[in-house]
């Protein structure tokens, strides 16, 4: 065994029930275990930064990593309410609102696709799909937020003849939206 994980081994058999019983009087026995164990990979990962006594350090990492979670939670049951909102009321409505989603999505750059994808109907929290594009998570907030602002842009912008006709020849330019084949494609995805 080397030193790093006989460190680590003692560290985890020192500090594991300790911040265990921590995340349980936060937010129960139900995300504990997922905690405590995305601390532990953090530290593993980390090792070179725990300082000693490590549990102070790993407490604020499993606080920072708790939180992280409920925002997650939080953000799959509002796109869960949504989700649900849609199926309640006018269906003429709901296609119509559909259909303006994915025609304001279809008009975007598709970097700025991926990201509202991985955040909306993937359900990512920031840090995970900031790991999936390979930026860090304050660079992906920064797109996440410019990325909105656009499709509100677009969902805002009245569709013309010209735009349509633009988005139907965009493919060729790599500017602007996909073909209506993808747009249908995505959403078949979605449905």
């Amino acid at each position: 065994m080397t030193d790093d994980s006989r460190r680590f081994t003692g560290m985890y058999d020192e500090c594991r029930q300790r911040v265990w019983a921590y995340v349980v009087s936060r937010a129960g026995r139900q995300v504990a275990d997922e905690v405590v164990s995305e601390t532990f990979a953090i530290a593993w990962r980390r090792l070179d930064d725990v300082p000693e006594p490590a549990l102070p350090w790993l407490l604020g990492v499993a606080r920072n990593v708790l939180r992280d979670t409920i925002r997650a939670e939080v953000r799959r049951e509002a796109l869960s309410q949504e989700l649900r909102s849609w199926t309640e009321g006018d269906v003429a409505d709901q296609v119509t609102e559909r259909l303006g989603v994915l025609r304001a999505l279809a008009g975007l750059g598709e970097d700025d696709r991926e990201i509202l994808i991985l955040v909306a109907w993937q359900g990512l929290s920031p840090r995970d799909a900031a790991r999936v594009i390979g930026c860090s998570a304050a660079a992906f907030r920064v797109r996440l937020h410019r990325a909105r602002r656009r499709l509100k842009q677009a969902m805002d912008t009245p569709e013309t003849p010209e735009t349509a006709e633009t988005r139907g020849t965009a493919e060729t330019t790599g500017t602007a939206a996909p073909s209506r084949t993808r747009v249908r494609n995505l959403s078949e995805e979605w449905s």
